[in-house]
């Protein structure tokens, strides 16, 4: 194996987002992140007991990183996405803010609850959501679209966006192209809308070109569907992720999957080429929830085909740059 391969193969653990199960990191889920220079990882509730034992968790992953920074993701948007409970972190879900213009009120609260977070080592918030509540039977997306039309969605959505860049602290805008008009959660199943990209051009983008306008730093897709813009889902679409977010939109941060192991991605195969298509789709990190097992054996897959030259190293190349280019700002804002 050559030098260059071997570099890269030593930075692949940087393309992924991963997650676990339990109260605290069990010991061989820190050798991981240790052993292969995992990017980062995502904390859920059950990993969030009580403040003082996030805290120390996130001290426990810290220490697995001697040089290069992880990111620590959360998915705190308020109501019951909320993975911190309590004061300072959790805030009113979206939609009871957006139905009233409750926007001081918001920018209140989302200050508070992202100055916390910031405070206690958490530096990547997987919010605001951008999609517009257009179908009431969509569970999913229920209490956490800002309101029903992009108008009202946009201006939330560059509140958080600002509130969240006056801190040391990394967004995400979601979901990617646009979840709201669907009625299937994608947890569940694929999710599938019938909108086309005319109507998506008036509709669905307005939010995600208001939070790329004030320098949204990431971007999640969705496991969606649509039909009447390309025959594969979002996950694994280069036409959605290229032409719609790359081109139309300029957005050249990265871009990150939703969890693979949701059942919404299972039209893209088995866990281990569903990770390599969403990447080749043109996703630059790789989300994992709390399944450790299908990770492992998703990473597996992967690094044997970069070992085999299965996968565009300048892919890599590109998706390690975005990534190095988030962690630089990172490391910039922490010294004082």
């Amino acid at each position: 194996m050559n030098k260059k391969k071997t570099k890269i193969l030593d930075q692949i653990g940087q393309l992924f987002i991963i997650g676990f199960h339990e109260p605290k990191p069990p010991p061989a889920f820190l050798n991981f992140l240790k052993k292969e220079n995992i990017g980062g990882l995502i904390l859920f509730e059950e990993n969030c007991p009580s403040h003082q034992k996030t805290i120390d968790n996130i001290k426990a992953i810290q220490a697995q990183y001697d040089s290069s920074i992880p990111f620590i993701a959360i998915d705190q948007e308020g109501g019951r996405v909320s993975r911190l409970r309590g004061a300072p972190a959790e805030l009113k879900g979206a939609y009871e803010y957006g139905q009233f213009g409750k926007i001081e009120k918001f920018c209140e609260d989302y200050s508070r609850a992202i100055l916390f977070m910031d405070s206690i080592g958490i530096n990547l918030n997987l919010a605001p959501v951008c999609d517009i509540f257009l179908n009431k039977e969509n569970k999913c997306t229920e209490g956490r679209c800002f309101g029903e039309t992009p108008d009202i969605v946009k201006v939330f959505v560059e509140a958080a966006v600002r509130t969240t860049k006056k801190t040391r602290m990394l967004c995400c805008l979601k979901h990617f192209p646009g979840l709201g008009a669907s009625a299937i959660d994608p947890h569940l199943e694929t999710a599938t809308a019938d909108y086309d990209l005319q109507t998506w051009q008036y509709r669905e983008k307005i939010p995600f070109e208001t939070g790329i306008s004030y320098e949204a730093d990431m971007i999640m897709t969705t496991h969606l569907h649509l039909p009447n813009i390309d025959n594969t889902i979002a996950t694994g679409s280069k036409k959605i992720i290229s032409e719609m977010l790359r081109q139309n939109l300029s957005f050249d941060g990265p871009v990150i999957t939703d969890d693979l192991t949701m059942s919404g991605a299972v039209s893209l195969g088995e866990i281990g080429p569903r990770t390599k298509a969403a990447f080749e789709a043109g996703h630059d990190i790789l989300l994992f929830g709390t399944d450790f097992d299908q990770f492992k054996i998703a990473y597996e897959f992967f690094c044997n085909a970069v070992k085999r030259g299965d996968i565009d190293e300048n892919r890599i190349k590109s998706a390690l740059d975005r990534i190095g280019g988030l962690k630089f700002k990172l490391d910039k804002t922490m010294i004082y």
